[in-house]
């Protein structure tokens, strides 16, 4: 439902959603604490050496110390977070995303990178890369992707430092297409295709270009137009709420789609679907991780709105890394 104006905060396709309330509280899907793990006391400290009692009463050879293991980098020990968990299935979009609780100096990011390994278990390779973050500061917030998405069954393993090993799965692939010019959206899913009717953003209030990523879903969302300059436009709760943006972009049912959806855009930015079950569907089939695409309207999605990565060409995603 919400879309939001341009130039919140006066940055230039900054658009002030309403602010959600969730049921279950705001936590994003997945974004879990990164246990926090300093070295022990002396640990990796050899001897340092002695006399022997061997033949001829020779003092043995001094014992090299072994060399200190080199300590995690501060943004990695206070506070770090990922937005995915152990065993979770995930879609052929899904970044995975690291982000700290003070910003990470420009002189410490290759530091950082180094304790930040990705891993699969059929050699697709990414790159780390800094993003900025649309409620966070510069540096407080690192993405990693490969050059295309993920190939379905791929399993990725993200470790930091010592502390963390986390392993997800790629399941099958879901795109949907959205076209707002045509009034309908094309998903193919696990390379079935099937075409859907919606309602998009209306002029001035159009839904955001490009691609983006779901990042999690609620049965239940209340949206408020007085949080983005609308007045009493909308208030209310809206079912089948699948995210798309920080910002507050939705994939959700809408009553006005019973009656535009496939003909005319009448948003404020989200997308719409029909209560006759099409928007129930589409909820119980994503996963965080599935790739929406929008095309045809304004103004493209931020790397930093949501997981917009995908938005930013391969050679700057890779110059975006400090390594």
């Amino acid at each position: 439902m919400t879309r939001g104006n341009k130039g919140t905060r006066g940055q230039r396709g900054t658009r002030g959603n309403a602010r959600i309330w969730r049921r279950g509280g705001a936590a994003a899907l997945g974004a879990l604490l990164l246990a926090g793990c300093g070295l022990g006391g002396g640990e990796g400290e050899g001897d340092a050496g002695g006399t022997s009692g061997g033949t001829g009463g020779k003092p043995a050879a001094a014992a090299k110390p072994s060399p200190r293991a080199k300590p995690l980098p501060e943004a990695l020990r206070e506070g770090a977070k990922v937005n995915v968990f152990d065993g979770q299935t995930v879609g052929v979009g899904m970044p995975v995303s690291v982000t700290f609780a003070r910003p990470v100096p420009a002189a410490e990011r290759a530091a950082v990178e180094r304790r930040l390994k990705v891993t699969t278990d059929n050699g697709t390779t990414g790159s780390w890369s800094w993003v900025k973050d649309r409620n966070l500061h510069e540096g407080q917030r690192i993405d990693y992707r490969p050059e295309t998405y993920w190939k379905p069954g791929t399993k990725i393993t993200v470790r930091a430092g010592k502390a963390i090993d986390r392993t997800v799965t790629v399941g099958r692939s879901l795109v949907a297409t959205v076209d707002v010019r045509k009034h309908t959206m094309t998903v193919v899913k696990a390379g079935a295709t099937r075409r859907v009717p919606i309602t998009a953003g209306a002029p001035g209030m159009d839904t955001w270009n490009g691609t983006m990523v779901v990042s999690d879903k609620q049965r239940r969302v209340l949206m408020d137009s007085r949080t983005v300059g609308y007045g009493d436009a909308y208030k209310g709760y809206y079912d089948y709420a699948v995210h798309l943006t920080t910002s507050g972009t939705y994939l959700h049912q809408n009553p006005k789609a019973n009656t535009f959806a496939g003909n005319t855009n009448v948003t404020h930015g989200c997308i719409g679907l029909a209560t006759d079950g099409t928007a129930r569907r589409f909820y119980e089939e994503v996963i965080p991780g599935d790739v929406i695409r929008v095309t045809g309207s304004t103004d493209t999605v931020a790397a930093g709105n949501g997981y917009g990565d995908w938005n930013v060409p391969w050679d700057q995603w890779k110059a975006g890394s400090a390594l």
